[in-house]
């Protein structure tokens, strides 16, 4: 009657209505998320997220895969590759590691953030330096 493999590999959330969708503590999910709504994470996920909304996740939260969405809130813990489009605030609690692109970022004191980072719009320092001239006179 149900594919079981399917469905614990994919949850599809398609409310777009402003309700969120939440995984709550000491709750373990493996797979692929995909939603168009806002998310909170207090349990643990393995494997892709996605999301177009708003990612919040709780102190008790744990991510181990890839993560995309718009904007995010972070309190627990993300291992791997990190996309936010918008603003990535990582909260005191935060431990981030891994790969993280980002437009904005705002990161309070005692935040955790172990990554290679790479922010939208950023200009190559090395090749847009100011050319010096000389200015000594004869």
């Amino acid at each position: 009657m149900f594919n079981k493999e399917r469905d614990n590999k994919k949850t599809m959330a398609e409310n777009t209505s402003g309700s969120s969708n939440r995984i709550v503590a000491e709750t373990k999910f493996k797979g692929e998320i995909n939603s168009k709504s806002d998310f909170r994470i207090d349990g643990e996920v393995e494997g892709d997220f996605r999301t177009t909304g708003k990612l919040v996740v709780g102190r008790t939260g744990l991510i181990n895969g890839t993560v995309i969405c718009e904007n995010a809130d972070i309190e627990g813990k993300i291992t791997g590759t990190l996309k936010v489009n918008s603003l990535l605030s990582l909260k005191s609690t935060a431990v981030v590691e891994g790969d993280v692109t980002v437009d904005k970022i705002s990161i309070e004191p005692g935040a955790v953030f172990n990554v290679t980072c790479k922010m939208k719009g950023a200009k190559d320092l090395v090749n847009d330096k100011p050319q010096q001239t000389d200015k000594s006179t004869k």
